[in-house]
């Protein structure tokens, strides 16, 4: 843990910024020109792509040896007051998406891009209505649940050696801890085609994905052709939740610990979560929980 005056810092920087931000999207400036804003972020998104020599993967049928990282997560789970219907209709979109990644192989120096190999959701391709987050609410939306799948990918990939492209944390904590196993903020969000997943094999091995559904979980590999000595640990630092007035906000910082022989070699920063927090946090939540609390009620932050 840091100093208790350093992580009070670092709280304090991040909530000035989020209350006086630097400037605001024009798109909620302007909502009429949010249309032609996204038709434009797409073309240049899907222009840039294909422009990219490095964004190459390809699938096969033939996977590798050796298993460098194992992951699953669990298919349904409560989820606040959120219709369990669109569970279901989620892993529908699963199923649809998964059919382009597993056996994907991405050779050194290459990168994958998530909405690059899977493509737009669309009707046609089998995709239905699923659970979407939008501006901290839960509404039904074509492909929704697709953010399980990239947090699942985003959490497989940080215990091998890919390099973090782009990734998007999620800007609002919506649901209470619920079975949760992972991190928070261990995740990443995506929005088709510029709200990306990317990640560069930077190893002189070639790494494969494999991944398929069971009747409860979503599962996979990280496969490569010969033993990879490293191993990668992933660590939780200053996790808090945070009061400012009658709004919370959780904090935390990822960071990756690689060990050869189980012997750190090396830590290397990942991220910084921040995020206001949309369900109840009492007292009693904090306390069963053991969860510190910063409080920030009575401070001037100019």
């Amino acid at each position: 843990m840091d100093e208790p005056g350093d992580l009070w810092s670092k709280v304090q920087k991040l909530l000035t910024e989020y209350e006086s931000p630097k400037r605001t999207a024009l798109s909620k400036q302007y909502p009429f020109i949010q249309k032609p804003i996204l038709f434009v972020r797409h073309t240049s998104r899907t222009i840039s792509n294909i422009l990219d020599s490095k964004i190459r993967c390809y699938q096969t049928e033939d996977f590798l040896p050796m298993v460098v990282a194992r992951h699953q997560s669990v298919l349904r789970r409560r989820l606040g007051d959120s219709d369990l219907e669109l569970q279901e209709q989620k892993i529908t979109n699963l199923k649809q998406a998964i059919k382009h990644l597993d056996g994907v192989v991405i050779e050194p120096g290459k990168i994958f891009s998530l909405w690059k190999l899977i493509g737009k959701p669309t009707y046609d391709k089998g995709y239905v209505d699923g659970m979407l987050l939008a501006n901290g609410a839960v509404i039904p939306g074509l492909g929704g649940g697709l953010c399980q799948l990239s947090n699942f990918l985003y959490w497989i990939f940080l215990h091998t050696s890919m390099q973090t492209i782009e990734r998007y944390h999620h800007s609002m904590d919506v649901f209470p801890d619920s079975g949760r196993t992972l991190p928070f903020g261990g995740g990443a969000t995506i929005l088709y085609n510029f709200i990306d997943l990317k990640l560069e094999n930077i190893s002189n091995q070639p790494l494969q994905l494999k991944i398929w559904l069971t009747d409860t979980h979503l599962k996979g590999q990280v496969l490569t052709t010969k033993r990879i000595p490293e191993k990668y640990h992933i660590i939780e630092k200053n996790h808090c939740f945070v009061k400012r007035g009658d709004i919370y906000f959780r904090y935390n910082e990822i960071l990756k610990e690689c060990r050869v022989n189980g012997k750190i070699q090396s830590t290397e920063y990942v991220t910084t979560n921040f995020a206001p927090v949309l369900y109840t946090v009492t007292p009693e939540y904090i306390q069963e929980n053991n969860f510190q609390l910063l409080d920030f009620t009575h401070t001037n932050l100019n």
